[in-house]
């Protein structure tokens, strides 16, 4: 990738600290992470309606949404997966630095780009959140049709089936929706940001 020259970063006299102090909270970004049907769009929709109703200002960025404009020439192929997350990084790093509670939901299967992702930030604006699902629970699930698909050979490198989910080793919460349901993860999630002062 041709990299720019000629360019110098132009400091700004407003910063994350001041956009922090106005919206009365801390900025971070909920990184959700798990299979394709695990969860993950579902219950960071439900947690932004929860803190948008509290006065915290949030923006959610999903994978599929994001594909049909930031990344909508890239594919599933290894190299194109870690491009989508590098992207997404950047994005979520801008909305951090905007002083935003960021919900980003994407399946990024791979350690190595969450962890790019988690560098771009502070220490402590990056909560990995792990939404686990075993894989027969998500294909029972299947609400997009993509396992069955997959199964039949109509799509390629489809995380789960035939490319690989490596499960985050420490992540800062798990939630287990084989056994637990939305409302519940949702107060979980919530929970822990009271617990750690983030609102």
């Amino acid at each position: 990738m041709t990299k720019s020259t000629n360019i110098v970063w132009h400091e700004s006299d407003v910063t994350k600290e001041h956009r922090q102090r106005l919206n009365r909270h801390r900025s971070a970004v909920l990184w959700f992470t798990g299979l394709s049907a695990s969860g993950k769009s579902t219950i960071s929709v439900a947690l932004e309606k929860a803190l948008h109703t509290k006065g915290i200002h949030t923006y959610r960025l999903d994978g599929d949404n994001i594909r049909h404009g930031l990344n909508n020439n890239l594919g599933f192929r290894p190299e194109d997966r870690t491009e989508n997350i590098r992207r997404v990084g950047e994005v979520a790093k801008l909305m951090v630095d905007a002083g935003l509670i960021t919900l980003a939901a994407f399946i990024s299967p791979y350690a190595a780009d969450r962890k790019q992702v988690r560098d771009l930030v502070e220490t402590e604006e990056f909560i990995e959140i792990y939404v686990k699902a075993s894989l027969e629970v998500c294909e029972s699930r299947d609400p997009k049709g993509l396992y069955k698909k997959a199964r039949l050979g109509e799509i390629k490198d489809f995380t789960g089936i035939d490319a690989p989910y490596e499960e985050p080793k420490r992540p800062e919460i798990i939630i287990d929706t084989d056994h637990i349901g939305v409302d519940e993860s949702v107060q979980l999630i919530m929970d822990y940001l009271e617990q750690q002062k983030y609102i």
